[in-house]
């Protein structure tokens, strides 16, 4: 090959490269009519699923009714069966739908609607939010972790760090014009909510907390509650625009979440898949109810008695689908590690100590999807 004509291919090469970087949604709107090879997993990794028109098939025994706690429950005489409730699927399938939650409907609608409002700016504004940084208040990126991604996804995103909301707030989106307040009620919102599952979980677990179902209380439960309260909040809005061919591609790939508790918030629009049984099961969404998982730092806590699930996201060929993830955990600067008071001679701990700078680290360096992280803070 000439060099003229090699220098040519490498700019052809760079400019195909800047566009996948620009994101799905930009792919989408300039038409394409398959995917590029940038975006096909491998067969092994693919939906095996689909029908004919390309489109998740919807079949019983692919669909999973995830345990429903009702969170009204948790104030009245059923606390105690609610926690029975809650610790069953939190043992079992690391997920559940929580109802009647609280979060008034119009919040709910509200966040779905300025985040895809969002996603509808011209590139040139959602672009200004774009880089690799993961240390930024926010941040606009497409697929899962795209400077390691040898494969990308079919996602787009943007990230922003809740806290301490001072001092992010001013680098957050100004537009649309409503974005922050909206956005604002809806991390507050959800924080609130994140409190009061967190003394539900603890008490679940047969930790005492200093709650005000609690008569007694001591300092080290005041303690351990605070440090909740303070703790780490990161919004995901996500963002999967239809896909000329979903059977190659995935919108997220398999993984499980680094926190301590993720709620998820969804449209109507199934593309939820989580690994039960060896098996990817859809779940369906339920109008204004949260999807709750249990994150690899409650695995940690709990010394592997609540469970992390690997899951993953569908994408299909006829509609956008919009998600906001609230991931939850303790301060940055905590050091996470198994609850003493689940400790003891017969149940040793089965976790190595960990906390967020090493997570971050571990993004870098290698490849952060299925659970390798938590594989790697197991002790042997």
């Amino acid at each position: 090959m000439s060099p003229a004509l090699a220098k040519s291919s490498e700019k052809l090469k760079n400019e195909i490269e800047d566009n996948y970087h620009k994101g799905v949604k930009y792919l989408h709107e300039s038409g394409i009519q398959k995917v590029p090879k940038k975006y096909i997993f491998p067969i092994s990794e693919r939906p095996n699923s689909y029908n004919i028109n390309g489109n998740p098939e919807v079949n019983s025994k692919h669909n999973l009714k995830l345990p429903i706690i009702d969170f009204a429950q948790l104030y009245g005489p059923n606390r105690a069966q609610v926690l029975d409730s809650l610790s069953y699927a939190c043992e079992n399938y690391g997920f559940f739908q929580l109802i009647n939650h609280g979060i008034p409907e119009e919040v709910i609608k509200s966040m779905v609607d300025v985040g895809g409002r969002f996603f509808d700016l011209p590139l040139v504004e959602r672009e200004k939010y774009m880089t690799t940084d993961m240390t930024t208040p926010v941040r606009y990126g497409t697929s899962f972790n795209q400077t390691k991604d040898g494969v990308f996804c079919w996602r787009d995103f943007l990230k922003l760090v809740c806290d301490p909301l001072p001092q992010v707030l001013p680098h957050w989106p100004s537009s649309p014009s409503d974005f922050r307040e909206m956005a604002v009620t809806y991390s507050k919102e959800t924080k609130i909510l994140f409190i009061k599952l967190v003394e539900a979980i603890l008490e679940s677990l047969g930790i005492n907390v200093a709650t005000k179902h609690k008569i007694q209380q001591n300092d080290e439960d005041d303690e351990m509650l605070k440090e909740f309260e303070d703790g780490s909040q990161l919004m995901a809005v996500n963002f999967y625009p239809p896909c000329p061919n979903p059977d190659l591609t995935l919108g997220m790939p398999p993984h499980s979440d680094y926190g301590f508790l993720t709620l998820l918030l969804q449209d109507e629009v199934e593309g939820l898949q989580v690994k039960c049984n060896d098996d990817w099961v859809t779940i369906q969404p339920i109008p204004n109810a949260f999807v709750v998982n249990v994150g690899d730092h409650l695995e940690i806590f709990s010394n592997g008695k609540y469970k992390s699930v690997l899951h993953r996201v569908l994408v299909n060929s006829l509609k956008s689908r919009i998600s906001v993830a609230s991931l939850h955990s303790l301060p940055f600067n905590s050091i996470i590690k198994p609850s003493p008071k689940l400790i003891s001679e017969t149940n040793p701990s089965l976790y190595k100590d960990t906390n967020f700078a090493a997570f971050l680290e571990y993004l870098k360096s290698c490849d952060s999807t299925n659970k390798s992280f938590l594989e790697t803070r197991k002790l042997t």
